[in-house]
């Protein structure tokens, strides 16, 4: 009884450990990555097609930095990406292993807390479900104190986290198909607590741009192709694809999304700082996004049907170069 009990506690902590990693295994993981320059740690204003606001940055290289400061890798000319992923938070890194092995570590923990090692002590039915019990209340306090603190480390001083996000201004007729921007092609600007920076004008082309970089982007994930990645986004977005690539690989799986079709786009803010310029814009895209494992079985996700989300993206480049992918971040 007490070996089954222990089985039965390991697959209940696994359960919980993958639960919300396996839904989220599309580009970026669901996670809030990357960098905005010195707007990094503040809300981009909201749009029509992301009314609410973007969540705080999970995964940023970016430091608390001065104005005018640029973004992580682009201090010298961009050389070929190295793509050794840095530590991401914790001792196990992040994405989706830090979910499995956090839950495993968290068991742990709860055995030698109330005796008998990780999953000993369980003689029957009522000391099972005592255990999960209080694997449940430390997991919440756990998810509870990482919350306040995540919350804490994004929000800008002298400000509650995101709080500032203004509405994206006038809207003006659709460009490049399905985005919408403001007349001037300008939006948001300098908000309470933000550096002094140029506005700049965002075009028809540069909308299309950032659609066909939704649909390469989503291409290149899906062939697994890190070369591909590297060239349509910075550095740091490429070290965290490669790193989410590297876990579904950890686990034997591989994520396909495919026939993505952008269905409302609008420009956030658009702005040049430190010899770069940005643009932050709201993407509401449908796709198919499916995940499986080494046989081929589906593990998440529907081959045949449609998945719709909104998600807000922000690019970055040199005047007259190519735009790339900075951050990704998640709408709430």
């Amino acid at each position: 009884m007490r070996r089954r009990a222990r089985l039965l506690a390991a697959f209940a902590t696994l359960a919980l450990a993958l639960g919300p990693a396996i839904a989220e295994a599309r580009p970026g993981g669901g996670f809030s990555s990357g960098s905005r320059g010195s707007r990094t740690y503040s809300a981009p204003p909201s749009t029509r097609a992301a009314p609410g606001t973007a969540t705080p940055f999970n995964r940023s290289e970016a430091p608390r930095q001065a104005p005018g400061t640029t973004a992580p890798g682009y201090a010298q000319p961009r050389p070929a990406p190295s793509y050794t992923t840095p530590n991401r938070g914790g001792m196990f890194g992040g994405g989706f292993m830090s979910g499995l092995m956090g839950g495993l570590l968290g068991a742990g923990l709860v055995g030698m807390l109330f005796g008998s090692g990780a999953f000993g002590g369980m003689s029957g039915g009522a000391g099972f479900l005592g255990f999960l019990l209080q694997l449940g209340i430390i997991a919440g306090l756990i998810w509870l104190v990482l919350r306040v603190l995540r919350n804490r480390r994004a929000a800008p001083v002298g400000q509650p986290a995101m709080a500032g996000a203004g509405a994206g201004g006038p809207m003006g007729g659709p460009a490049s198909g399905r985005f919408a921007r403001e007349m001037d092609g300008t939006a948001g600007g300098g908000g309470a607590g933000r550096v002094a920076a140029q506005p700049i004008q965002v075009g028809q082309a540069d909308f299309s741009a950032f659609e066909q970089s939704l649909v390469r982007i989503n291409e290149a994930w899906s062939r697994r192709d890190m070369a591909a990645l590297g060239r349509l986004t910075t550095p740091e977005m490429a070290r965290y694809f490669q790193g989410d690539l590297r876990d579904l690989e950890a686990r034997g799986w591989q994520n396909e999304t495919r026939d993505v079709r952008l269905e409302a786009g609008d420009l956030s803010e658009a702005w040049a700082e430190g010899g770069l310029e940005y643009a932050t814009v709201a993407m509401r895209f449908s796709l198919v996004d499916v995940t499986r494992d080494a046989r081929g079985q589906v593990v998440e996700g529907d081959p045949n049907a449609r998945q719709t989300t909104t998600e807000v993206w922000t690019f970055v480049r040199r005047p007259r170069e190519p735009w790339l992918l900075s951050a990704i971040q998640q709408t709430g």
